[in-house]
């Protein structure tokens, strides 16, 4: 049994930068990973199981009916990399499935992380744990020296991929491709177009917990940048955009007021939005295309209910 965690995050102050910066754009907005303080991983764990919701179950009876499938195809590997773990409960499967001898877990939530992982390297006494607390977003490269030599399967499941415009999503899949290696592969999940209604409704759940989700995003800027937000005062508002192929997520201003974070002010006008997710759905077509672009050749697809998974060399 061999557990390993270490903390790659630099010292700067991003979150205080971003908001800022985000807050002085036109429209407002800060990024989706800005979600993920402890109460943020407990409530996004909670939306996975709302009736509505169906992404992360559909994946997980993808994976579980067509594993053996996937696992042929993708082979002997040395290593899996999973960035953006969160509660390493997904990639279990494969751990049964592929045996391999080492596995680097890596998410912004650095000890929550941990906690998922360090019970992996005693379900799995032949399996070496790395877990790295990082911003991979912005420092996926600082991982290379982390990872051991051997064939590498980067492993992107959820359908996180959608929560970047186009161009940001090939530039992550280029530096999939990067960190994989010249005998690396590719296996990745992502939600598929389908019923509007249906998408809407998956962001938009009747017990409010997506709402929660996203209103803990003032809480988090209250409590770590002395930001004066009251949540009260502050709507949940999501949809889907057919002709952009995303769903939009907004807090919506629903008085005239400022803000103080950080010591600047803001002014949020009635009904003005702060934009804080996009999660764009595709065609398998459309995401093949992308990875080629990003460098990556297909090797082979799995669809059901509505959701893909792609495995890329």
């Amino acid at each position: 049994m061999t557990f390993t965690f270490k903390n790659l995050s630099a010292d700067r102050d991003d979150l205080r930068v971003d908001v800022l910066t985000g807050l002085a754009a036109s429209p407002k907005s800060i990024p989706p990973k800005y979600f993920y303080d402890e109460a943020g991983c407990r409530l996004f764990e909670a939306i996975c199981a709302q009736p509505e919701y169906v992404l992360c179950r559909t994946e997980q009876a993808l994976m579980r009916s067509r594993l053996p499938d996937i696992a042929a195809a993708i082979g002997a590997v040395d290593c899996i990399v999973e960035p953006g773990a969160g509660d390493c409960v997904k990639v279990r499967r494969l751990l049964d499935a592929l045996h391999p001898g080492q596995l680097v877990v890596m998410d912004i939530a650095g000890a929550p992380l941990a906690a998922a992982a360090e019970p992996l390297s005693r379900d799995y006494p032949d399996l070496a744990v790395t877990a790295l607390g990082m911003d991979f977003l912005h420092d996926l490269e600082a991982a290379a020296p982390h990872l051991p030599a051997g064939r590498r399967l980067i492993y992107y499941p959820g359908s996180s991929i959608g929560n970047f415009p186009p161009d940001a999503a090939t530039a992550l899949l280029a530096r999939f491709r990067r960190l994989a290696g010249a005998d690396g592969q590719l296996l990745i999940g992502f939600d598929l177009k389908k019923d509007p209604q249906r998408l809407h409704a998956a962001y938009n759940d009747a017990a409010g917990v997506t709402a929660a989700f996203n209103l803990n995003l003032l809480v988090r800027l209250n409590r770590e940048l002395g930001a004066d937000f009251d949540p009260a005062r502050f709507s949940h508002y999501a949809f889907y955009n057919p002709v952009a192929g995303r769903i939009e997520m907004h807090l919506v201003s629903l008085a005239e007021q400022d803000v103080s974070v950080a010591g600047e002010r803001f002014h949020f006008a009635l009904g003005e939005t702060l934009h804080t997710e996009h999660s764009y759905k595709f065609r398998c077509d459309e995401f093949s295309t992308m990875a080629r672009n990003a460098g990556w050749q297909w090797s082979a697809e799995w669809t059901q209910d509505g959701f893909a998974v792609q495995l890329y060399r």
